[in-house]
Order: structure tokens, then sequence, then C-alpha cells
């Protein structure tokens, strides 16, 4: 073999090298953009580049895959979709202590389901991997929170947070924790008869 013929040899075979590297990358960026969908995006943002921030999300599935997430069996369920309602009434007479229940709620649910509940940034961090598509609710409604403690939030930010919060609840849920409207809408809670003809309607309709 020639030189010239071992210089072409070895150009073709970098150029496959950068072709299958090229090919490998974008396969790996685009099933990072379908599991964090606008995540994908904010962590981008944040970070100085696009590598350090695919790093970091891949960090995160890292550390989610030694988690053990818990299912929520159907009365769990239920207890805390009864939780949620009771809660959206009282924000009718009580919008600002409310939040912070509705705070306190959703971070015990995030427990539950076998998420660490301590720094907000590695709850949202754990959270990315499954729920990436409600993040930007909670971090609303976090926002939010911080300040109402603060004596900051007007009424209609405090009913913004509630919207916020039930958009994670729900996800982590896995249902529609109520019947979908606006919290500042008075409702009188449910009574164990009124329930049970629920259930039956429902098992009708099936």
């Amino acid at each position: 073999m020639s030189p010239t013929q071992i210089v072409v040899t070895v150009l073709v075979i970098l150029l496959v090298a950068v072709v299958v590297t090229a090919a490998v990358v974008a396969g790996r960026r685009r099933a990072l953009r379908q599991r964090f969908g606008p995540e994908y995006d904010h962590v981008v943002a944040e970070r100085d580049s696009r590598s350090e921030a695919e790093r970091e999300l891949r960090d995160r599935e890292r550390r989610h895959a030694e988690l053990q997430l818990v299912p929520l069996t159907p009365d769990v369920r239920a207890r805390y979709a009864e939780a949620w309602e009771e809660l959206q009434v009282r924000f009718v007479d009580s919008p600002a202590e409310t939040v912070g229940q509705a705070d306190e709620l959703v971070t015990r649910l995030i427990a539950d389901r076998g998420y660490p509940t301590g720094d907000f940034s590695d709850q949202i961090a754990h959270l990315s991997v499954e729920h990436a598509r409600t993040l930007s609710h909670y971090r609303d409604a976090h926002e939010i929170h911080l300040r109402n403690s603060q004596g900051e939030a007007s009424t209609e930010d405090l009913r913004q947070a509630i919207v916020h919060y039930r958009a994670l609840f729900a996800d982590l849920l896995g249902d529609e924790p109520t019947a979908t409207r606006t919290p500042d809408e008075p409702v009188a809670p449910r009574t164990p008869e009124q329930r049970r003809a629920d259930a039956t309607q429902d098992a009708t309709n099936r």
C-alpha cells in the first residue's frame, strides 16, 4: 500500500469514527430531550454548555435509578385525594395558610413515593426524571410559597400556587385528585353517603 493510500485509508477511518460519534451523541441527546421534555431546555439554559447540562441530566438518571420508589395503594391514594379536596375547601377562608398546607401535603406525598425531601433543588433533580413536565408548576408554586411566608403574595398569587401544586400532586398521585376547578370556588365537603353514591354511579357507568 502506497503512502497516499495509507493516508486516504486513515482519513476514511477518521471520518467514519466522527460520523459514528456524532450519531451516538445525537441519539443520546434525543433520548434526553424525550425523557426530560421542557426540563432539558431549563437545565441547558442554566449551565455553561449543552454538554455540561447533558452530563447533569445523565447524573440525575443515575441517582434516580438508585431510589426505591413506592407505588401508592388505592387506600393511600384515596386518602390523599380526600385531603386535597378538603384543602381546596379551606382555601376560601384561609388562602395564605392553605398554601403552606399544600406545600406540606405535596412534600409528604413526594416522601411517600420514595423521593428525598431535603433540599428543594435535590427534590427537583430527582423528580425531573419521571415528572419533568410538571416541574415548572412545582417551581412556581414553591416560589409563591416562599413569598407568602414573607407576606408578599397576593390572593391571586396564592390561588395560582394551589393550581401549580395541584399539577404535581395529580402527577405524583397518578390520578386527578378532585374535579377540575379553581380553588376559590367554595365547595362543601362531600359526605360519606355522597361518596358511596358516587362510587355506585361509577360502577354503573363502567
